[in-house]
């Protein structure tokens, strides 16, 4: 009898997500079946889930991307991760929950961000054979040039389920727009990503960090993952977060500003906060046909940098791994997670992110297939 495996099925934008029974794929030469342990609910999938993103497969889909696993299964031709090492049934793996193209422009000139990466199933529905191409399901079916890469020992599972998503964004971000030892940062947003920016920011050789949002309970926690300041958004003015900046800085401005809270109306104050010659990095604003002003002079006169990031290359996901081995036990986190649900209360889960998120709560909330 033909093995089955549970998966969490969205049939449309803000629908009741249901569960569905399909058979364990048989595997190509070059294919890798895990075993998914546990699955991440990013704001990435809320905003799927509230039809303001497009679907990275045509519903019926089986949403997810964030999440770890054991192997259960390698084809023939997979017999290693993609640093070269031995992958046996039972390793623990983390992957890229993309495959670039390798054939458009932005591969062939070595690009990120390559615009086919989910082209593996942008045309497969659900229903469809291989069936198990979403973390929200009890497997996962990995494809030819999709990068894995055995975890070290001594990371717990709740740790890795945004690594192969946030936390290789984030190092892979602040790789493009250069730290420099001593600089100032300023982050835009203490959610997860904001989090993971600061920390990451300060092991890169951040002298200063700033974070800045509107929740206190998160910046109470960026301090912790090493901001120096946090500025309050509903107690200050722009000009007095600009002001606190410059001054820290000694009227020089910052060198380096992240934004990774998805308001686009933050871009002017971002322009505003840097130095003449600052870095600009964009992360956050994932959602289209949403705009905002800003002031062209400030870029150009007092000339800046700005730089949108998405995506990564191959060469994060091992050091994002390295990284949260240490990490671990440096910054709390812990708690950036919160709670557990099983796969058959997946609603439940996206109804309770969704309250959270409007509460500013941090923690991301965990799926067990």
């Amino acid at each position: 009898m033909t093995a089955t495996g549970r998966a969490a099925v969205a049939t449309g934008a803000d629908q009741p997500i249901e569960l569905r029974e399909y058979p364990v794929p048989a595997l190509a030469a070059d294919e890798i079946l895990v075993r998914t342990t546990v699955a991440g609910l990013c704001g990435s999938d809320l905003h799927i889930w509230r039809g303001e993103v497009p679907p990275l497969q045509p519903y019926p889909s089986v949403p997810g991307h964030e999440g770890t696993g054991r192997v259960v299964a390698l084809g023939k031709g997979r017999q290693h991760d993609t640093l070269g090492r031995p992958l046996a049934v039972g390793d623990r793996v983390a992957y890229s929950y993309f495959v670039p193209c390798g054939e458009c422009w932005l591969c062939l000139s070595g690009t990120t961000g390559c615009p086919n990466r989910y082209q593996f199933k942008a045309h497969v529905r659900a229903d469809d054979p291989p069936h198990f191409l979403g973390t929200y399901a009890e497997y996962m079916l990995l494809h030819p040039g999709q990068w894995v890469f055995k975890v070290p020992d001594g990371i717990p599972d709740d740790l890795l389920a945004p690594v192969n998503c946030a936390l290789s964004q984030v190092i892979y971000g602040l790789h493009r727009i250069g730290i420099w030892l001593g600089d100032t940062v300023v982050v835009q947003g203490a959610g997860g990503l904001g989090l993971y920016t600061a920390a990451v920011a300060r092991d890169m050789g951040a002298g200063q960090v700033v974070s800045i949002d509107a929740i206190p309970q998160r910046l109470d926690l960026a301090r912790d993952f090493g901001a120096d300041l946090t500025l309050n958004v509903a107690e200050t003015t722009k000009e007095e977060r600009v002001e606190a900046v410059w001054e820290l800085t000694g009227g020089v401005g910052a060198d380096v500003c992240v934004e990774v809270v998805g308001v686009p109306g933050v871009m002017q104050e971002g322009l505003e906060l840097l130095r003449p010659g600052g870095r600009y990095l964009m992360m956050g604003n994932i959602v289209p046909d949403v705009s905002t002003d800003i002031i062209p002079h400030d870029a150009v006169r007092r000339p800046k940098q700005l730089l949108g990031v998405l995506s990564y290359d191959r060469w994060v996901l091992p050091r994002a791994l390295t990284w949260l081995a240490g990490a671990q036990h440096r910054y709390p986190l812990d708690r950036l997670v919160s709670r557990r649900y099983p796969l058959e209360q997946i609603n439940t889960a996206f109804t309770d992110a969704e309250w959270a998120a409007q509460r500013g709560e941090v923690a991301r909330i965990l799926i067990e297939p």
